[in-house]
């Protein structure tokens, strides 16, 4: 019975990292159309640098699901691609173009995905024990890394949110 639940925790495992991996190329193409659409804006330099940080990230994440043998998921990644362009087309207050709801929406969204990922490298490190499994993998710096993204991202999604508002000083 417990090599039957060793099974079924190992599939849990890799589910949760499939899944885990498909909000990550989400989040990841997301960041790419901020930078786009950022060019040029004084957020520029820090959506660069976090757009950057979260392709390496899903890399990381992509080489710890390697390590404990779990394979991608194509169909599931290739939706979630597909969903960030699909969500591409929500209303932002002008017919076309980008706006700055647009802003905002874009650089709250990655927040919450940095948000997200730092409890996912949490996960990852204790509840799932990959911390005493994969020693080589330094979930702390992880950790420390997704809390840095926040930090340089949250002051130009504050800037964002008092100018769509029109709160702004």
């Amino acid at each position: 019975m417990s090599g039957l639940l060793g099974f079924q925790r190992s599939n849990l495992l890799g589910i949760y990292l499939d899944d885990q991996l498909a909000m990550g190329l989400l989040w990841r193409e997301l960041a790419r159309r901020a930078r786009a659409n950022n060019r040029g804006d004084r957020a520029e330099t820090a959506v660069t640098e976090v757009a950057a940080a979260i392709t390496e990230d899903v890399e990381t994440f992509r080489q710890i699901m390697r390590h404990v043998g779990v394979r991608e998921n194509r169909w599931k990644s290739g939706l979630a691609i597909i969903l960030e362009r699909f969500a591409r087309v929500k209303p932002n207050g002008r017919l076309v173009g980008y706006s700055p709801l647009s802003r905002f929406t874009e650089l709250e969204f990655l927040v919450m995905g940095i948000d997200r990922k730092k409890q996912l490298w949490t996960t990852l490190r204790d509840p799932a024990g990959l911390g005493e499994r994969l020693p080589d993998v330094d979930f702390d710096q992880l950790i420390a890394r997704a809390e840095q993204q926040r930090a340089l991202l949250d002051p130009w999604r504050v800037q964002a949110g008092l100018r769509a508002f029109g709160t702004a000083r």
